[in-house]
């Protein structure tokens, strides 16, 4: 560990990882350190016996649940979008050697008290019981300059710079009410809240665009796709692409800490009394709590079932998202649901995760709106934590600290 690596990153969280494998890639000289004995951070996947491990302190679950072996529980799930840069990463690395991906079976926004499936086309906007009939036309029309848009094609704009018409301007010009801009701008663009509304709308428009474009991709039900034996194995894949191209992993390293020089310039890493000189740290917030601040806390309720999501088709995967507005919050709910179809659960066995920004004090009784949509459950774990952002400025000390994940959705648009 006594010698020199153009970067030391330390955490192997699917952020950590990806970095970690590209910088491999391009011929850079990589460390790659954890705390823990498996890969994957917060992403890891964990067995049955695990799971009942880190939530019920004891490693023996009910006999009646499987083999725990058979359980690839995701700690923080999230479905990609098949035409995302997420996807376009693991193609251009060749990563898709290491990993087998299936559609996911089915994509819904809970509306009035109720849940309907997503229209993402102008075909699929006739037919949706989300609208009136006119209002299905004026959202046909809007879906229809959403797929002829292109950027260098100003006839395709119908007079509007995008970059600085506002979202909620956009929606206007179509004469859209808010129901309708409530599930475009939540379950389409995939937005947490409704800044997005006086921001610039190219980016909305962008995000409806490749929803669009992620559903034609596999002409499924819905536009996301998700890994085999969950996500947990997208880190080790990663991983794997680092190694191969020279970079040296090493688990289990307690007390990493930073070396800074005179000028506050990172210089190195130590751990066990061994210390590996670097001018490039890349690293998660918990490495570093001097220099991240607390900016909210995650709630999640991961439950056990022996069914599909009612309402949902019998749907074997499926995304659920309930707008803010639907629930009087200022931040979405997510439900999310995997079965043995991705090979995360015995068969006849359904994970299911409900995700949101806790706004109170009493995180787990948030989730309630999204729990009461699952039906009878097994068993359910809760799960708060808190969220981090960096505060240093790397171009200063060369500490490149990634943010922790949000929502279910964080990696569907971008890595």
């Amino acid at each position: 560990m006594d010698e020199e690596y153009d970067v030391i990153v330390l955490g192997t969280g699917l952020k950590e990882c990806i970095l970690s494998g590209l910088l491999s890639v391009d011929r850079l000289k990589v460390l790659h350190m954890d705390r823990n004995d498996y890969y994957g951070g917060e992403s890891t996947s964990f067995n049955l016996n695990q799971l009942w491990e880190k939530f019920r302190g004891s490693s023996k679950p009910p006999p009646e649940f499987g083999p725990s072996r058979e359980y690839n529980v995701d700690m923080v799930p999230k479905f990609m979008m098949a035409n995302g840069a997420l996807v376009r990463v693991l193609i251009h690395t060749d990563v898709t050697k290491y990993l087998y991906f299936k559609a996911v079976d089915g994509s819904y926004v809970y509306n009035k008290g109720k849940i309907h499936k997503v229209p993402a086309t102008d075909v699929e906007a006739l037919k949706s019981p989300l609208m009136g009939l006119f209002e299905k036309r004026r959202a046909r029309k809007f879906f229809i300059y959403v797929q002829n848009y292109e950027d260098d094609d100003l006839k395709t704009h119908e007079g509007l710079d995008l970059t600085r018409v506002t979202s909620k301007e956009l929606f206007a010009k179509f004469g859209l009410d808010d129901n309708t801009v409530d599930f475009i701008g939540h379950a389409l663009a995939l937005h947490r809240d409704d800044r997005y509304l006086n921001e610039p709308a190219l980016e909305t428009l962008k995000r409806v665009k490749l929803y669009s474009e992620s559903l034609a991709r596999f002409q499924g039900g819905s536009p996301y796709i998700y890994p085999l034996y969950g996500l947990g194995e997208l880190p080790q894949a990663f991983a794997r692409l680092s190694a191969v191209y020279g970079g040296t992993y090493m688990l289990s390293k307690p007390d990493c800490t930073l070396e800074f020089d005179e000028e506050g310039k990172v210089r190195g890493v130590t751990s066990d009394g061994e210390t590996a000189k670097t001018k490039k740290v890349v690293c998660d917030p918990s490495y570093v709590r001097n220099k991240v601040k607390k900016v909210g806390k995650v709630v999640r309720a991961i439950c056990i079932m022996n069914h599909p999501i009612p309402n949902t088709n019998d749907s074997q995967s499926v995304q659920i998202i309930l707008p803010q507005k639907q629930l009087g919050r200022k931040s979405d709910m997510y439900v999310f649901c995997c079965s043995y179809s991705h090979n995360v659960a015995p068969k006849g066995k359904y994970i299911a995760f409900v995700s949101t920004e806790a706004e109170t004090d009493m995180p787990e009784a948030e989730l309630e709106p999204g729990l009461s949509l699952l039906g009878p459950v097994e068993e359910t774990f809760f799960d708060v934590y808190d969220r981090y952002e960096p505060v240093n400025d790397h171009t200063l000390d060369n500490v490149y600290i990634s943010k922790a994940s949000l929502s279910l959705l964080r990696y569907c648009y971008s890595c």
